[in-house]
């Protein structure tokens, strides 16, 4: 187990995540400066249709499935394998399915939804390749499916950057619970996909007409497609 490379194993991931939840919201706001609400607004607004039944995976405390839920979709189901993230998001709204699972075998049948969304959690699924063929599995032909990811901006933004995220952040996290996570967090940014690498990934799992956009100076990608 190697914190500072991003590199944990299923397990110790999971742990991380349920000691980090009695502050992942404030931590949240901290990292992205109160933008991470406006940027799960946009992916909500991006692929949910009235009336449609979808899935937020790797909902953490909830607040892209609420956002979800606000863009007019009539069923949301969250899904999380860490119980006390999900603790906290049951506080915050009881018109959504909360429901604990691995993101590598999602309990529902082929088809079930109209759209997917996912905040911030691919980067620390062991199988990406396995997640996004099971989000596929679940969408019905057609279905939208929006990740929101961050990752690493290039030109003149990646100097402060680096001082923020790989530096700052750490820091802010080691008078918090469950420390080591901010370690983690920005070393999980430094190895994961390029945003065009992750719309090819997206693309060999089965989806079409992907693209992706850059947000907050280029430190968060916004992946959308159609499942084909």
């Amino acid at each position: 187990m190697n914190v500072a490379s991003g590199r944990l194993g299923p397990e110790a991931v999971r742990t991380m995540f349920d000691r980090i939840a009695p502050v992942y919201d404030r931590m949240n706001l901290l990292m992205t400066a109160g933008l991470d609400r406006r940027w799960r607004n946009l992916t909500a607004r991006r692929v949910v249709r009235p009336r449609d039944c979808v899935l937020d995976a790797a909902c953490g405390t909830g607040d892209l499935a609420l956002a979800d839920l606000r863009a007019g979709a009539a069923r949301v189901v969250g899904v999380d394998f860490s119980e006390p993230m999900l603790e906290r998001a049951r506080r915050k709204s009881d018109a959504i399915e909360w429901a604990q699972g691995d993101l590598s075998g999602l309990p529902f049948a082929d088809g079930t939804f109209q759209a997917a969304t996912v905040g911030f959690g691919l980067r620390n699924v062991p199988a990406l390749d396995l997640v996004l063929r099971e989000l596929r599995r679940v969408l019905e032909p057609g279905g939208r499916l929006g990740i929101l990811e961050m990752t690493r901006p290039r030109g003149a933004l990646a100097p402060f950057f680096r001082v923020w995220f790989d530096g700052l952040v750490p820091l802010a996290g080691k008078v918090l619970p469950g420390g080591s996570a901010y370690s983690y967090l920005p070393a999980s940014v430094r190895r994961f996909h390029s945003p065009e690498e992750l719309a090819g990934l997206i693309a060999n799992a089965g989806f079409g007409q992907i693209r992706y956009r850059l947000l907050g100076g280029g430190i968060v990608a916004l992946h959308l497609g159609v499942a084909r």
